[in-house]
């Protein structure tokens, strides 16, 4: 117990050196900005001071797109949505890290101590496999949703096998609070009823204990989620999701996205599981297989089977073969079922701990080799620490450059509600992180109508350009000013010598839609074409941008 005490004591150490420089930093700190800075992290802002946290379900908030529905924001009984609401923005940051992370490795540490990988012998792979999991770089704003996925099974498991007490039913109360059904948890739910179904179809009884308590989460998640599910099933306009078309690959790109994914994974549940715990999971499989151990390990072999269908499921749902099916029931194209693959980081951690358990048993040489394994995953991990990964990326003080927008807004002088901007070259959720009412957005949920008028405003651009025009006409998530000469960059920094040239926007309808200044990261050389005049330029030692403000003739 003192063994084990120790390993525990010093994997929360490591832990705490992981996260010391989110709270040493601050906002000098380098994180993701993908799915983070340029979307989530400006979401809550807008949000806390919006007046609409608890907003009917029907209601909207101003500042983005002249009124984005307030369900397009999340439920306002998610912990995150409060930390964001109580604290400043990197300190509420840094507190989800370490909750997140703290959460998983208890979670991975209690079930394979208790169901997977029980014995005092194997205290070291039971910890050191739980703080490998900890340190996943998981996408942020996912919080418990896949990382939380441990610590829900092992309640579910233990009220499976009779013996669930108070605090299973607890944690399976509480991760619905801090955790997203659609970015994990129905894939786990539907998974624990899947699991639940062979074991009745096993003849192991209808267990109703276990039945009640998969439905019992589901119904937590439910009401925690209600204005999702009012949205998906009582919500009559047309959303931006409605023209979201996944069915495009051909056979052979979804062959090469199968492997892509089983080798190197997904940018929302990074495992970085190619390097160390592929190779040790398949000379375990190759233990297996020569000393005829399939019975013994069928649980390791149920695992590495899974996870590779995990990653051509995730593939296929992208394969045009689809397409038939899409058309006919539209709910195939609005909800993402290739998320099944959210489940990997579970069945990747769990499978290299019983592939570290299978190949310690081969002999003392080998029982190093595993311990060591471990540790270099540890160790790979701390090098995707976000300080390392994202260095060359401005900090949060810089991308979000409040003193530069501060200037902005007080040259403009008017009331932020009573004029629009939009932004080229930079995102459009540093303008809304800094109070600026913007046409533009980053939101995977706003009306259909809004996406066809604000296209208007960057037909003849797409017109131009393949790509944009059917990243924004095909998903239409980033409802940016997209320019042919850009494409997909909207990162710009201040020391960029490029210019805008040949830009051809609708200003008219830009002006329509209440749009009077456009926040550009690169000079235009035919701005009067377009009906701009340059009214100013800006540029701050503490910004990552410099800014040039063009204002509508």
């Amino acid at each position: 117990m003192k063994k084990e005490l120790r390993l525990i004591l010093f994997a929360l150490l490591i832990l705490t050196i992981y996260l010391s420089p989110l709270f040493i930093l601050q906002e000098n700190a380098h994180i993701r900005v993908h799915d983070n800075l340029d979307s989530n992290l400006a979401w809550y802002k807008v949000l806390a001071r919006s007046g609409q946290m608890f907003g009917d379900v029907n209601a909207v908030i101003p500042q983005i797109i002249n009124g984005v529905p307030r369900n397009a924001f999340g439920t306002e009984y998610s912990v995150i949505v409060w930390l964001y609401a109580w604290f400043p923005t990197m300190m509420a940051y840094c507190l989800s890290q370490a909750l997140t992370r703290i959460v998983a490795f208890i979670g991975l540490y209690l079930l394979l101590k208790k169901h997977f990988l029980p014995g005092e012998r194997w205290s070291f792979l039971q910890v050191g496999t739980s703080l490998a999991f900890a340190l996943t770089p998981f996408w942020p704003s996912g919080m418990l949703s896949t990382l939380g996925m441990p610590l829900a099974l092992w309640a579910f498991l233990n009220i499976r096998n009779g013996e669930g007490t108070k605090k299973d039913y607890i944690v399976l109360t509480l991760i619905p609070f801090y955790a997203s059904i659609v970015l994990g948890f129905f894939f786990f739910l539907s998974a624990m009823g899947i699991f639940w179904l062979v074991d009745v179809l096993r003849g192991k009884g209808w267990n109703l204990r276990f039945l009640v308590s998969i439905a019992y989460m589901t119904c937590i998640f439910m009401l925690v989620e209600y204005r999702l599910v009012y949205s998906f099933l009582f919500s009559t306009e047309l959303n931006s999701r409605d023209e979201y078309f996944h069915a495009s690959l051909p056979l052979w790109r979804v062959v090469r996205l199968t492997l892509k994914n089983y080798v190197l994974g997904h940018t929302h549940v990074m495992t970085v599981h190619g390097l160390f715990i592929l190779p040790i999971t398949f000379i375990a499989l190759y233990f297996v297989y020569s000393k005829k151990l399939w019975k013994q390990e069928k649980l390791f072999v149920f695992l590495f089977v899974l996870n590779f269908l995990l990653s051509l499921w995730y593939a296929f749902w992208f394969y045009k073969g689809w397409l038939p099916l899409t058309k006919k029931f539209h709910f195939m194209d609005t909800f993402n079922f290739a998320r099944y693959h959210f489940l990997r980081p579970l069945v990747i951690y769990i499978g290299f701990a019983l592939a570290l358990k299978i190949v310690s048993l081969q002999g003392h040489s080998w029982a190093k080799t595993a311990k060591w394994f471990a540790i270099l995953q540890i160790l790979l991990l701390f090098l995707y620490n976000d300080e390392i990964i994202y260095q060359k990326k401005p900090t949060v003080k810089e991308f979000y450059a409040e003193e530069l927008f501060a200037e902005i807004k007080e040259h403009i002088g008017q009331e932020q509600k009573d004029y629009k901007v939009a932004s080229i070259g930079i995102h459009p959720a540093i303008a809304q992180y800094n109070g600026f009412y913007t046409l533009d957005t980053y939101n995977n949920f706003y009306p259909l109508a809004y996406k066809h008028q604000f296209r208007k405003i960057i037909e003849v651009e797409l017109a131009k350009n393949k790509i944009i025009r059917k990243y924004f006409d095909q998903w239409g998530g980033r409802c940016y000013i997209f320019t042919d000469q850009l494409g997909k960059r909207y990162m710009i920094k201040k020391d960029s010598k490029r210019k805008l040239k040949n830009l051809q926007l609708n200003t008219s309808v830009f002006n329509e839609m209440g749009g009077q200044y456009i926040l550009s990261a690169l000079p235009i050389t035919n701005s009067e074409e377009n009906q701009l005049t340059l009214d100013k330029v800006f540029e701050s030692k503490n910004s990552a941008w410099k800014i040039y403000l063009y204002k509508t003739l």
